[in-house]
């Protein structure tokens, strides 16, 4: 089962919340390294090349906002999902912004970790719905091969950058609301978190290289539209 799952990597200094992930995580099927340190947890995200990461914020040696930059900084997007205290809102959204894929807030229930975990899992191995290539003013999205290019150039996006991009452009136009695309990005039976999808529209529009390809519609959310045509 572990070889079929892949091998996850804990990076977490408290060792009983650590043991506490890996006992779930192995009941579901995974491999588990744990470290207890960034920098180890470093090395071993290079050395190991795992499905996912779970990462801890709080670290010692180098936080986990300074080692998702560092795997981010060389090209490594392997997904990561953040572990963080309640008190922590400013490094959980930092940490997003630098490319981490979703997060839990301490004290959490370990089946929710896990079901993050394969959430996270699932939005990388399966293409969103429809195969057809998409394309929104410069931007062409293919989401079998999930590649997405501006002007032919290739765009590095994270899983649910990805992901995000593609349901928008699924329907240019369409309005969608934050709670609908945290259900269909996110997966997420708690729509409280609409500050999330802000900061990943943050991000696509900066990577896109033009902010007006994802419009927002004001106490609605968010629509992908081609450029407007410059007057005559």
């Amino acid at each position: 089962m572990a070889e079929e799952r892949g091998l996850v990597l804990v990076v977490e200094d408290e060792r009983h919340i650590a043991d506490l992930q890996r006992l779930y995580l192995a009941r579901e099927g995974f491999g588990v390294h744990v470290e207890a340190d960034g920098l180890s947890g470093l090395a071993a995200a290079r050395r190991l090349r795992p499905v996912a990461i779970v990462l801890d914020i709080g670290l010692p040696g180098i936080d986990g906002t300074a080692f998702c930059r560092a795997l981010r900084e060389e090209g490594d997007w392997t997904p990561v999902l953040l572990v963080t205290a309640r008190d922590e809102e400013a490094d959980r959204i930092l940490g997003l912004e630098l490319g981490a894929d979703d997060y839990v807030t301490k004290p959490f229930s370990p089946r929710e970790l896990v079901a993050r975990v394969k959430t996270v899992l699932r939005r990388v191995d399966g293409p969103p719905r429809g195969g057809r290539p998409r394309t929104l003013g410069p931007v062409a999205l293919d989401p079998v091969r999930r590649t997405v290019h501006r002007d032919g150039v290739p765009l590095d996006l994270t899983t649910t950058e990805f992901n995000l991009l593609a349901c928008l452009m699924s329907r240019p136009g369409q309005v969608f609301s934050r709670d609908q695309l945290l259900a269909r990005v996110w997966g997420r039976p708690d729509f409280r978190e609409g500050r999330v999808v802000d900061v990943y529209v943050s991000q696509l529009r900066s990577k896109l290289g033009d902010p007006a390809l994802i419009r927002t519609i004001r106490g609605v959310g968010y629509s992908a539209a081609p450029p407007r045509p410059l007057p005559a």
